[in-house]
Formats: structure tokens, C-alpha cells, sequence
């Protein structure tokens, strides 16, 4: 790890700056900047936060898979989990969690290396941008924004490479290796709970910063104190810390109203009233068949897309309510001939999918089952790419508040503001109680967050089984993925510490 470090900080801190003349809020993220003057002035400082939203949205390790924060959200939430579906068997490594243990696989090190890459650039503009010379508040905002990142990237390693929550004897267990500046040397490995102790530091520092220094963003990509908000929700509903959780997803989720049902069917391909942070995407910034897009939305004229749409689970579909708008995001297949060993549409279900979305592209296959909830803006893949929104802090705060004993009324009209008063279901109620309102809140975490690389988190986090039939069993996978997935499977779905970072930390 000394060197992926060493090369990540010349990477951003050592090339960022040339073109400073120009007004930071008038750019898009931009890794552009130079080492020497980066730390000059609060303008500079600018370009490198800028950076990070950058670093989220490049390629990476030589591979075209690997594109920032889509990659994650795609094979570590979506392919591995239990209502995300694509016939892809030569994936099965990866879709079957089988890969976990392997610390050589480049899928093993991908992670490790994304998200210490930004942090360690975050660690240099949080001891830097003191010394800058520029105004207190802007200080203090930049300072804020790169300690949102770092807590957010370490919220996502522990998810990745440590036990959940309920396995780790109150956080006992190792959680990662915690860098706070920009030494490269041998460290060794933190408890899960103090890995959530300085995530909550950086939080509670953010927010007190971004409080006082008075000043807002200007674009969707940076972060501010709604997305501290926001990470601290998430992070203390992993930690099953359920106060915390609930009171922060409320915070953030103030100010960011749920979208309305055109806004839902637009294709989740740029920042709506309810997305409270996002990853930049643009035409003239395209990683073309890179990005999360190109493997993921319904008109894409990638072959990942045109020969592997992304579908729901037949059982997941099963479960929507005809009268939900949701449920008419995925292709129903009902009526109509299709291979029930892959799920491949024959002709007459191939023709309903191309009358209900001529934007499909004109080569695409069609699968039972398929996904238009997620769309490219411009081709192959071209879009922003949402990390928080206000649904999700209502299942937060409803899961939290369901943990915390409070009142099920209380709950069920958080479930019903979500579903019912957003028009997303508008027969919608809500009068479960007990185990049953618990299941209540899981299930419509499941249909209100698909596809936006919550799946294998949520099965992981609540320690649930994920099973999965053939479409001869009721189900939509193919054989070789139709498997039952128990908690204490693939190392309790954790995976291991890369070889890249034990051969180059002896304290490890």
C-alpha cells in the first residue's frame, strides 16, 4: 500500500492546477491542478476538493470495468445480491460471492485501492488548506467537504472489508487500516469500533464547520452538510447505532422533497428535488463504455447493456403492487413467450418491450424481467450517478425508529409518505405491525432503492440469506446462480485484506 499511496497523492495533489484563472464553480470536476500552488490559496484548495469529486468518476487499474463509484454500486452491490438478476454465468465468482477470499483478485483490490486513493488525497487537503491564504469560512467549508469524503470512504470499506456489525463482538473485530495524514509507512489494523469512531469525528467536525462557515455549494457533486447528514445516517445504521440514525436521516433528508412520478420515470440520470449527493456525469466527461451506465441503462448502446440488460428478480417483482409506478419500471412478461432457462424474450415479448421504450437501442435483446428504471442521458453511457437521496433516509429513519421501539403508527406514516404521498402508490397503506412492519420497511427498501448498489449491502447488514430459484423454481436465475447464500458463507460475506496491502505493511 505505500506505493499506491505515494502514486495517488502525485496523482491529484501533484498534478492539480493550471487553470485557476478560471472560477472553481463554473468547472466541472476536474483532476487538473499543479503540487506546488495547490496549498496557496483557498481558490486552489477549490480545485483539489474538486479533484475528489473527479476521483469518483475516472478509470481505473487499466481496466474498463473499473470506473469509480459505479463499479461499486454495480459488482459489490448489485451483481452479488438477491434481487438483482443478469445472465452473466461467467460472472459467477463475483455474483456468488465466491471471490471474497481470493486477496490476489484485482476484484479483491479494487475497493482497497479507490477509495484510499481518496482518501489520502482528502487527508492532504484537511492538514493543508489551514495554510492557504483565502477567507475563514471558505477554509472551513473545504475543510468540511474533504472530511465528508473521508468519512465516507471509510464507511464504505468497513461494509466491504469488515464483518457486519452484529459479527464484529461490538466492533472487537478488525475493521481497516486507519490513515489520518499522509505518511505511507506500516500501521496496523483498527477495530471496527474505532474505524466508527473517527468516521463519526470526521462527521461531527464537518458539520460544525460547515455550520460556521456559513457558505453552501453550488453543485449536486460537492459534498455539504446534508450529505454529512446523510453519511452519518448510513454509517450509524450500519453500526446499528438506531439514535443516531434515525436523527441524522432525518436532518438530511430536510430540504430535499421526494421527486414526483415524472420525475421517477425519467431515468435517474440527473439530480432530481430528492438526491441529496451525486457523482458528476456530462457528455463532454464520459468514460464512454466505461461507466456505470454503459453497463447498467436500458438504452445503452453498449453490448454490456445490449446483450446483458440488468432485470429484477421475479420474486422481488412479484412482490410490487400492480397499482405501484415501480412496477411498471421492469418488463412483465406475463402473456407473452420467453426462454424460461435464461430468460431471453422471444419475439412478441421482444416487440412489447421496443412499442413500451423505442429508445431501446436497436440491436438491444430484451430479457423477462429487464429494468427501464435506470437510462443513459447520451450514448454509450453518459449520466450523473446518485450516491444519497431522500427515500432512502426514510427507510433509514423508519428501520431505526422500528429498532428503537417507537410508536408503529409513527412509522407506518413514514412508509406511507414515501409511498403513497410521493404518488409512487397512491392505494398505498400501511397498518403492519411487529416483525411484520420490520419486513414491511426491508421489502420497500428492496423496490425503492434497486439497482443503485444497496442489494448485497442490505442482505450483509441484516444478516439475511439470500435465496435465489431458476425460473423452473419460480425464480428468474439462471442454474449456475440459482443458490441459497447463508450469513456465515464466503468468509461472512467479508472480504479479505488485498495481498497489495500485507506485502507492502509489515504491521499488518
Amino acid at each position: 500500500m505505500k506505493n499506491i499511496l505515494k502514486i495517488s497523492a502525485i496523482l491529484l495533489i501533484g498534478g492539480l492546477l493550471g487553470s485557476c484563472s478560471k472560477s472553481y464553480l463554473d468547472q466541472t470536476p476536474t483532476s487538473d491542478v499543479s503540487s506546488v500552488t495547490v496549498f496557496e490559496t483557498t481558490d486552489n484548495v477549490k480545485l483539489a476538493v474538486n479533484g475528489l469529486a473527479k476521483l469518483m468518476t475516472i478509470q481505473y487499474l487499466s481496466s474498463q470495468g473499473f470506473n469509480g463509484e459505479g463499479t461499486i454500486k454495480m459488482y459489490y452491490g448489485n451483481y452479488p445480491g438477491g434481487d438483482f438478476t443478469v445472465n452473466l454465468p461467467g460472472w459467477a465468482s463475483i455474483i456468488n460471492g465466491t471471490y471474497n477470499t481470493n486477496n490476489t483478485t484485482i476484484y479483491d483490490y479494487y475497493p482497497w485501492y479507490y477509495y484510499y486513493k481518496i482518501i489520502s488525497n482528502a487527508n492532504a487537503i484537511i492538514l493543508g488548506v489551514d495554510a492557504a491564504s483565502g477567507s475563514d469560512e471558505q477554509k472551513a467549508f473545504l475543510k468540511a467537504e474533504a472530511l465528508t469524503y473521508r468519512a465516507y470512504c471509510y464507511m464504505m470499506l468497513v461494509q466491504i472489508y469488515s464483518n457486519r456489525w452484529s459479527d464484529s463482538n461490538n466492533g472487537a473485530s478488525d475493521g481497516v487500516v486507519l490513515r489520518l495524514d499522509e505518511s505511507i509507512g506500516d500501521l496496523a489494523m483498527s477495530t471496527l469500533a474505532e474505524v466508527y469512531t473517527q468516521i463519526y469525528a470526521d462527521l461531527d467536525q464537518a458539520i460544525s464547520l460547515y455550520t460556521s462557515s456559513g457558505e453552501t455549494r453550488a453543485n449536486n457533486y460537492e459534498p455539504d452538510i446534508n450529505v454529512a447528514y446523510a453519511v452519518y445516517a448510513r454509517a450509524a445504521l450500519d453500526k446499528e447505532d438506531w439514535a443516531n440514525a434515525s436523527t441524522y436521516a432525518e436532518k438530511a433528508r430536510s430540504g430535499y422533497p421526494l421527486m414526483s412520478t415524472a420525475d421517477y420515470k425519467a431515468g435517474f440520470y440527473e439530480p432530481t428535488s430528492e438526491w441529496i449527493w451525486s457523482c458528476y456525469g456530462a457528455s463532454d466527461e464520459t468514460l464512454y463504455y466505461y461507466s456505470y451506465f454503459a453497463y447498467m441503462a436500458y438504452n445503452s448502446s453498449a453490448s454490456a447493456v445490449r446483450s446483458y440488460p440488468k432485470c429484477i428478480s421475479k420474486e422481488l417483482f412479484d412482490e410490487i403492487p400492480a397499482t405501484d409506478i415501480r412496477k411498471g419500471l421492469f418488463l412483465d412478461p406475463t402473456g407473452y413467450s420467453y426462454t424460461h432457462s435464461t430468460g431471453l424474450a422471444g419475439t412478441d415479448l421482444t416487440s412489447h418491450a421496443f412499442a413500451l421504450y423505442p429508445d431501446l437501442y436497436s440491436t438491444s435483446k430484451v430479457y423477462a424481467y429487464m429494468q427501464f428504471k435506470v437510462k443513459a442521458e447520451d450514448q454509450p453511457g453518459v449520466g450523473n450517478l446518485n450516491n444519497f437521496r431522500s427515500s432512502e433516509m426514510y427507510l433509514i429513519q423508519a428501520e431505526a425508529d422500528y429498532h428503537l421501539n417507537k410508536s408503529a403508527a409513527d412509522i407506518q406514516n413514514l412508509l406511507v409518505e414515501l409511498n403513497q404521498g410521493s404518488g409512487r402508490d397512491t392505494a398505498y397503506t400501511c397498518t403492519k405491525t411487529g416483525t411484520d412492519l420490520l419486513n414491511e420497511i426491508k421489502l420497500y427498501r428492496k423496490i425503492e432503492l434497486w439497482g443503485e448498489g444497496f442489494d448485497w449491502f442490505d442482505y450483509k447488514r441484516w444478516g439475511d440469506k439470500i435465496v435465489r430459484h431458476t425460473y423452473d423454481e419460480g425464480g428468474s436465475w439462471v442454474a449456475s446462480l440459482a443458490l441459497t447464500i447463508a450469513p456465515e458463507d464466503n468468509n461472512n460475506w467479508t472480504w479479505v485484506i488485498p495481498t497489495k496491502e500485507t506485502y507492502y505493511n509489515d504491521a499488518l
